[in-house]
């Protein structure tokens, strides 16, 4: 199927006010080689409706080997909840021995955490996406301030695509609130992580996460030492403009 960008900004006219039911339908009927990107937080809403309109959607997450084992164990009742097999993808070993060898456990602290992100997440997740056509995520624009605002719900993925390859990402809960992601979770019963029980609220990995206080954006628990307007560790850096 040959895609062009300016049929993906029509579909993304097309859908801007459609739910996130809707748009899933939509990228599952033009695409067979697709998967939702599930990290393990409030992406499971992505999981449950995918789940009711076809049972074989796939589902990939990105293990960092520092996630919190509350997130390990939300990953496992996920799995039995709907049935569904996840792929996990890891990290390359030899890379990440590289890092904290040279770096130790904790250089995101004082070098920002781009790099360690860069190893431990970003590889990983163009591994996988190199061989999809589309991927399915759970941005929202209330998630940031200064990177999320103006997603659209189909956008091409310059950022992450490989050399010649044209990636399409659909953001089906682009125009969803918080508020409606939770309302969606407590309606239909949806298992979630423990970590939204002890005050986290974007739950990334276990020594870059930490919980909020009341009134606090929901991502000023994620690099809390790092600026607030570039809290991405680059899985959207199509988002980031310089």
């Amino acid at each position: 199927m040959s895609i062009s960008e300016q049929q993906v900004q029509q579909w993304n006219e097309e859908l801007k006010d459609a739910s996130p039911r809707q748009i899933i339908e939509f990228a599952l009927e033009k695409f067979s080689n697709i998967s939702i990107s599930f990290s393990g937080a409030e992406d499971v809403v992505l999981v449950d409706m995918a789940q009711r309109i076809r049972k074989d959607v796939p589902v990939f997450t990105l293990d960092t080997g520092r996630l919190h084992i509350e997130t390990y164990q939300f990953l496992e009742k996920v799995r039995d909840h709907y049935n569904l097999p996840i792929e996990v993808m890891f990290p390359q070993p030899e890379t990440v021995q590289k890092l904290v060898s040279e770096k130790g456990l904790f250089s995101f602290y004082k070098d920002d955490h781009k790099e360690c992100c860069g190893i431990r997440k970003i590889e990983p997740l163009k591994r996988k996406v190199a061989t999809l056509d589309a991927w399915i995520t759970g941005q929202r624009k209330d998630q940031s301030p200064g990177t999320r605002a103006d997603i659209p719900v189909v956008q091409v993925d310059a950022g992450l695509a490989a050399p010649g390859q044209m990636l399409v990402k659909f953001n089906p809960l682009a125009n969803w609130s918080s508020e409606r992601v939770w309302n969606y979770i407590r309606t239909n019963e949806v298992p979630y992580n423990e970590l939204h029980e002890k005050g986290f609220t974007s739950i990334g990995c276990e020594p870059c996460t930490k919980a909020i206080l009341p009134g606090q954006h929901e991502r000023e628990g994620r690099w809390w030492w790092e600026d607030a307007t570039k809290k991405e560790c680059g899985l959207h850096a199509v988002n980031i403009q310089e």
